[in-house]
């Protein structure tokens, strides 16, 4: 019975860590992920913003982050001198953690396959790697800034 019990629990929280978290909005400047929060926060250097209703509405050079636009992605255009803001590749962070460039992270439950994306250092918050299908993968909850 304990067995099964253990096997129930190891299951269900693979399950739920791999669930996409309806809270987070997604936005995209510069061709780098960041969260609606982040940019809020940041008002000051945003010049401007389009906002697309869901994955069919994206232009074509948005295309590639269908995946995350299934409730809207917005994207944002940064006043000139402010593009610094710091940012890292999926590839440069599973490296970093030991793992092999190419492999898939998941930020809040959607998971990014293409490792030569980049997203904004202002949405990590919780870095874990763990077990996804007998593979090493970090998972990443975003900050505060959702």
């Amino acid at each position: 019975m304990k067995k099964i019990l253990y096997s129930f629990l190891i299951l269900s929280s693979a399950v739920l860590s791999a669930q996409k978290n309806p809270s987070v909005k997604f936005a995209v400047a510069n061709d780098i992920v960041g969260t609606m929060g982040m940019f809020n926060a940041r008002k000051a250097v945003v010049q401007s913003s389009n906002v697309y209703k869901g994955p069919s509405a994206l232009p074509q050079d948005l295309k590639k982050y269908s995946f995350i636009a299934e409730k809207g992605l917005t994207e944002f255009k940064i006043k000139n001198g402010y593009e610094g803001l710091d940012r890292v590749s999926l590839a440069q962070l599973n490296s970093q953690y030991g793992l092999p460039e190419n492999t898939p992270v998941f930020i809040e439950g959607y998971e990014f396959s293409d490792s030569s994306m980049k997203i904004y250092g202002d949405i990590m918050g919780n870095v874990e790697v763990k077990d996804h299908n007998g593979r090493k993968t970090i998972f990443l909850s975003t900050s505060a800034l959702k």
